[in-house]
């Protein structure tokens, strides 16, 4: 039995592995992990204290006094992870409707949070200011997965990726000086010195900002700082910046480290992306670890404070203010009526706007501003009914619309050589949608005449993650005759599609030791390439040689009389098992060491040589 109260080391404990957790159910289930993280924490905190009498995660009686600076330092972390997301060179090569949402369509949609928050929710003007900025944000956390999700074509993923993307930064500065005159003000001060000191605020946050994120960058293109370093020094500078600049004035931090990201990610560093994924990780911790304690810490009393008001403004703020701010901002920049209506519904709220609001209303709270304390309870319940009701709603609303790419997994093959035609061959007769990405039209010839999906240009290009929208794609397999090139291609994917999702042929010819294969000067190093096709010795070179010489692929279904084991009785001990395609429409890539599934339905692609002949297999048109 597990006994509540003020236990430090199982406090931590359950806050980290629910958060996490969270997270990890919510990739099973994909659902919204944000809900699932919100979820925990409630349960953990109000929902238990309802139950037992006490919560089982008592944040505020656990940590006392520093809760709120890890808290402050937490929402550092987060705000920079957000601001090193915004390249604004990619944003000048946007479309007309991405500009539309990004510049006019956060002030309208905070200008109607206002009104909202103020006639419907009774909220003062300026508490209505600050959270307005901060729940008008959709934030690229919760927005991505949802993109993901619903396989949208590339104009409304643009829209809605971007606006998350922008957003984030600016609503947490435009909240963040809003804040700071609230602040003043509920000091004293009038407001001539309120807006002294936050102009002088607005200096320091800027200049320290600016300050850490040009030396940091000037320092990594001199190479002052060793690679493995790189990541945790600018983690150390965000803790730094965020520190000096809340020391030399209050509540400047947040404005230092989001425009520390910004400068960051304008700085043309060839390391940028290392470091972002690095944030991401240490981003997700944090983020996780957050909402379980703001969602736990929320006390009964706080939750039961919120009136019918309350959740009228959530639903005008949904389904009427985010709606008429989107037709506004778009109107006559090229989206239709279906596009329009769709960027118009789903718009879930970020994870800056949680984070940032539980800090911010606790910091008002303690300079006298007592009607504050409702701003946590209702940003919360705003960010779960809104993500919640997006994340189940943007399927369907997706295909209602006819804006839906959903279909079969499709499977981006990389190389256009005669041997991975002939596999796209095969996989088109059993049904896996293919696309062909090669840097020369002369490759790409013989793909197009087959009607395959092809992409022409350098797949580790900028401009890639735009024209060929990764997303789209469930696994990838890296098939040129550069074995170098194949572990580059899978590095660079593998963080999106996982790990286990991204295949390269072997780099070896011939019988391998595995026990040995390591110790060879030739190997890449496993952790730098990914995952073996076939199995290992079947490289390029080989494939290749058996291909001229009459080796072609070969499609067998599997029924419930001709199961696996039949199967592989029939075609030997050392099978070139290439894919198996379900019955449902997903595939599996036969790396080495995988199995093979045994369905019944299941398609079998293999390659064999010309004496193998057809297997008593279910199959049309075996040979490719």
């Amino acid at each position: 039995m597990i006994e509540t109260g003020p236990d430090l080391t199982l406090t931590i404990a359950l806050i980290a592995g629910s958060g996490v957790a969270a997270q990890w159910l919510a990739w099973r289930l994909r659902w919204p992990s944000i809900v699932l993280m919100m979820g925990a924490g409630l349960i953990l905190g109000p929902i238990w204290a309802i139950a037992a009498g006490e919560p089982l995660v008592h944040p505020s009686a656990v940590f006392g006094d520093y809760l709120r600076p890890m808290i402050a330092l937490a929402v550092a972390v987060i705000l920079f992870e957000g601001g090193i997301t915004l390249n604004f060179r990619e944003l000048r090569d946007a479309s007309g409707p991405v500009r539309r949402m990004v510049f006019l369509g956060y002030p309208l949609g905070w200008a109607g949070a206002v009104l909202a928050l103020h006639y419907v929710a009774g909220l003062a003007w300026d508490l209505s200011a600050m959270i307005g900025a901060l729940l008008t944000t959709t934030g690229p956390t919760v927005v991505l997965p949802l993109l993901r999700q619903a396989k949208l074509p590339g104009r409304i993923a643009s829209v809605l990726k971007w606006e998350g993307i922008v957003n984030d930064p600016i609503g947490a500065l435009s909240a963040v000086f809003v804040f700071e005159a609230i602040r003043q003000t509920a000091l004293g001060q009038d407001w001539v010195e309120a807006g002294m000191a936050l102009g002088f605020g607005a200096l320091i946050g800027a200049a320290m900002g600016f300050a850490f994120g040009a030396g940091l960058s000037r320092a990594f293109r001199r190479g002052w700082v060793p690679e493995p370093m790189k990541a945790p020094l600018i983690l150390a500078a965000v803790l730094v910046c965020f520190s000096v600049a809340d020391a030399l004035a209050s509540e400047t931090g947040l404005v230092a480290v989001t425009l520390f990201g910004l400068v960051v990610a304008n700085s043309r560093l060839a390391s940028i992306e290392e470091m972002r994924r690095f944030k991401e990780g240490i981003a997700s911790i944090l983020v996780a670890s957050v909402f379980v304690v703001l969602a736990a810490d929320l006390a009964p009393a706080d939750l039961l404070a919120l009136n019918g008001w309350h959740l009228a403004f959530v639903g005008v703020f949904i389904l009427v203010v985010r709606p008429i701010s989107v037709v506004l901002a778009t109107f006559g920049s090229g989206l239709n009526l279906k596009e329009t209506a769709f960027v118009g519904i789903i718009g879930p709220r970020g994870v800056v706007a949680a984070a940032a609001a539980g800090h911010l209303a606790a910091s008002l709270v303690e300079v006298g501003r007592e009607d504050a304390a409702i701003l946590a309870p209702l940003v919360f319940v705003t960010i779960f009914i809104s993500v919640f009701g997006c994340g189940f709603a943007v399927s369907p609303l997706a295909k209602l619309l006819g804006l839906s790419q959903s279909g079969p997994e499709r499977l981006l093959l990389v190389g256009a050589n005669p041997w991975s035609l002939g596999l796209a061959d095969a996989l088109k007769k059993a049904e896996v949608p293919v696309t062909i990405a090669d840097t020369s039209w002369r490759r790409l010839r013989a793909a197009r005449l087959a009607g395959h999906e092809i992409h022409y240009g350098e797949v580790l290009s900028e401009a890639a993650d735009h024209r060929l929208e990764p997303a789209r794609f469930s696994a990838l397999l890296a098939a040129s005759p550069n074995d170098a090139y194949n572990a580059l291609v899978c590095i660079e994917y593998g963080p999106d599609m996982g790990r286990s999702r991204v295949f390269q042929l072997s780099g070896f010819d011939g019988p391998v030791d595995a026990e040995k294969v390591e110790d060879d000067p030739r190997a890449i190093a496993f952790t730098a390439r990914g995952r073996t096709l076939i199995r290992r010795g079947r490289g390029y070179d080989s494939l290749a040689r058996d291909w001229w010489q009459g080796w072609r692929f070969r499609n067998t279904r599997l029924t419930d009389t001709y199961t696996l084991e039949s199967y592989l009785a029939e075609i030997g001990d050392s099978p070139d098992l290439i894919m198996a395609r379900l019955p449902n429409g997903s595939f599996h890539l036969l790396g080495s060491g995988r199995e093979a599934p045994s369905q019944a339905g299941t398609i079998l692609i293999r390659f064999a040589p010309p004496e193998a002949g057809a297997t008593t297999g279910q199959s049309d048109d075996q040979s490719s």
